[in-house]
């Protein structure tokens, strides 16, 4: 269950994950229970469609609202997860900058410029998606699983073909 206005510790400049179960969104909060993200037209338009959008889309708006708009029925939490990698912006620089942003439309792609990488621009000063290199590697395991079956199909081929020859020998 999602916690109510009051139950977040989510101080100005945190990460926010917003789990929307086929992906995750992320935002800025700026204090005030509001926040800033990056969200292509229509992305909330329900999980399928959302994802449909944000693999479809080449343009973004920054938008603040309140936070309880955007997480609606999904789970959140507050997650500065490149902290122990990167040294944070100062805090009020960080809203500052968000802030400023609000209502541009911006370039966005799924892999190089999606609401993730905003965020962590504004909060490390490097872009950075998760998402996006979970996905690669899996991708990557994906196509090296389909290597190594067709690998082991050529091979079991080759196995068949010279068994064949030599029972034919054989004879």
């Amino acid at each position: 269950m999602a916690p109510t206005l009051f139950e977040h510790d989510a101080k100005p400049g945190d990460l926010i994950e917003i789990f929307r179960g086929t992906y995750e969104h992320w935002a800025i909060y700026i204090g005030g229970n509001e926040i800033v993200h990056l969200i292509p037209p229509n992305e909330d338009s329900g999980a399928l469609g959302g994802l449909l959008t944000l693999l479809d889309s080449n343009t973004a708006q920054v938008r603040r609202q309140k936070i309880w708009e955007v997480v609606g029925h999904h789970r959140f939490i507050i997650n500065n997860f490149l902290d122990d990698e990167y040294e944070p912006r100062e805090r009020h620089l960080i809203v500052r900058d968000a802030c400023r942003m609000v209502s541009q439309e911006l370039p966005y792609s799924a892999i190089s410029h999606n609401c993730e990488h905003f965020v962590t621009e504004l909060r490390y000063g490097k872009s950075e998606s998760r998402q996006v290199k979970r996905a690669a590697a899996i991708g990557g395991i994906a196509v090296a699983g389909v290597g190594i079956v067709a690998l082991g199909a050529a091979l079991f081929a080759s196995l068949l073909k010279d068994d064949d020859k030599e029972r034919r020998h054989h004879k």
